[in-house]
């Protein structure tokens, strides 16, 4: 439901660039299903990907098997990542590093991914600073049917915006239902974002370094890092 409903959508043209640019292998982290991965495994990229969400994992490789190409995809939590390979690239599309729940997380995450960088590799990594939900966006409820014809909605039905923590709680219910009945998921969406001293202060104690910083919208920010040199 997650796709159907949030309309997600990624332009996968800045992650082609950025992998071309840095070189192969490469890494998605947060691949999902939705999102540019698949794009970068059809343009012959060498790319593997990893979720922490093992049904999305799943349903990557079966829209990839769909296709008749086989990546190679790890269901495993960024902070946790464990891989036996390192990476001259390694993304997240979209501000994903945003759902880790808080600093002690996101540092963990930042020590995987220098841990997976090769020598003078980078990591792409798109951050956001949420603004509370307007008021009259609470409760609106979002619609669609699902390929096999089911009505699947999402609404946000509750939020708490806390700037001391650095967290946006949103609860959200999915429903997914025919005329015989239906599900009813309600659960936390949790968004946490960083001060730029800490986010500086956890990049330098993972080894990394940041090698610059881009603002395409506001609220948003595009941090590109490198090992240092102490790190490499």
């Amino acid at each position: 439901m997650y796709g159907l409903l949030r309309g997600t959508h990624f332009d996968a043209a800045p992650y082609l660039a950025f992998v071309r640019a840095e070189g192969e292998p490469a890494l998605e982290l947060g691949c999902g299903d939705v999102g540019p991965f698949l794009e970068l495994v059809r343009q012959g990229l060498d790319v593997e990907g990893v979720d922490s969400s093992q049904d999305m994992v799943r349903r990557c490789l079966e829209k990839a098997a769909a296709e008749g190409l086989s990546p190679a995809v790890h269901h495993q939590r960024m902070e946790d990542l464990a891989l036996d390979r390192r990476f001259r690239a390694i993304y997240l599309a979209g501000p994903t590093f945003n759902l880790l729940p808080d600093d002690a997380t996101a540092a963990r995450a930042l020590g995987a991914i220098g841990r997976h960088l090769l020598p003078g590799g980078a990591a792409l990594v798109p951050l956001w600073t949420p603004p509370p939900t307007p008021d009259d966006e609470i409760g609106r409820v979002r619609e669609a049917v699902t390929d096999d014809g089911y009505r699947a909605t999402f609404a946000v039905v509750g939020e708490v915006h806390d700037p001391a923590t650095r967290t946006r709680t949103s609860r959200v219910r999915y429903e997914l239902g025919d005329a015989d009945g239906g599900q009813v998921l309600e659960r936390d969406w949790i968004l946490h974002w960083y001060a730029s001293d800490d986010l500086a202060r956890m990049v330098a104690e993972a080894g990394l370094t940041i090698e610059s910083v881009t603002e395409p919208a506001p609220d948003e920010q595009v941090v590109t890092l490198r090992p240092s040199a102490a790190g490499a």
